[in-house]
This record gives structure tokens, sequence and C-alpha cells, in this order.
């Protein structure tokens, strides 16, 4: 590891301890030539993940604009951050940990249904309306209609 200081190439691990929950280690480090110590991160690399757009297009995912649309279809709902970020937390590692390096935005719209449905109700109809792209009235109370069965 280059010292930040001095950029010397070696140095040593004085202290390594979990960080971010478990997904990186921190570890302290001391250079080997000017023996001042710095900090540094250890995290596993994941590859990219692109998601197809409904126009075919592609771009590379987004948790902030999962997290985003989310919290639009939960604005003035009684609903924590902390559970819309596990909910993003458990789409993202789902699409993760599929073989797959690329996902259609339809599979991403659908596990966010899902999720949404278990938390709060009205917040899944405004995100099915906006996803599905409904066109009257009709189309919101099909899908209540859904709903209730499923009651």
């Amino acid at each position: 590891m280059k010292c930040p200081f001095c950029a010397h190439l070696e140095s040593k691990v004085v202290d390594s301890r979990p960080a971010e929950e478990g997904s990186s280690i921190r570890r302290r480090r001391e250079c080997l030539a000017c023996h001042k110590r710095f900090t540094t991160y250890e995290t596993v690399e994941s590859l990219p993940l692109m998601v197809v757009k409904r126009d075919g297009s592609r771009q590379s995912f987004d948790r902030n604009k999962l997290l985003n649309s989310m919290l639009k279809a939960c604005e003035k709902r009684s609903v924590s951050m902390e559970t819309l970020e596990k909910i993003a937390d458990e789409i993202e590692q789902s699409l993760q940990n599929e073989l797959e390096r690329e996902v259609y935005s339809t599979e991403i719209g659908e596990l966010v249904m899902e999720k949404l449905k278990e938390v709060d109700e009205v917040a899944y109809v405004r995100f099915a309306s906006v996803y599905r792209k409904f066109k009257d009235i009709n189309s919101f109370v099909s899908e209540l209609n859904k709903l209730l069965a499923e009651k």
C-alpha cells in the first residue's frame, strides 16, 4: 500500500477490524519509511449491474434512484427511512446474487412493488400507478380490487 505522506510502497498493518457492519475491513497501517500512520478500507469488488430500460437503453444500476422512487411513493406515510434503506439493500443484494449482469427495469419494479405491498399498501398503489402507467380511474380501481382480493 502506497503511503499517502511519502509515497513509499511498503507498510505494515497495525490494527484490523470490521467496518460498515462487516461489509468492509478497516486497516490501520504504518509506513515503513516515514513511520506515519494511515487508514485503509478493504471492500469486496462487485461487478457493475446494468439495467435494461423499457426503451432498450442500458444504464448502470443506481441504488439512489431506487430509493428516491420509493421515497416518492411513501411521501407523507409512516414508513421510516430505515425501512426503505433495508428494502433497497434487499433488492440490490437480490440482483447482485443473480448470475446475470443485466437486469430488466421491469424486474426491479416488480421487486419494489412486492416489498412495498408488505410495508404500506398506499405506497404500493402510488408506486404501481407510476410504474404501470395507470391511464384512468379504472386502472386504479382494478389494482385496488386485486389488493382487496388478496386479503
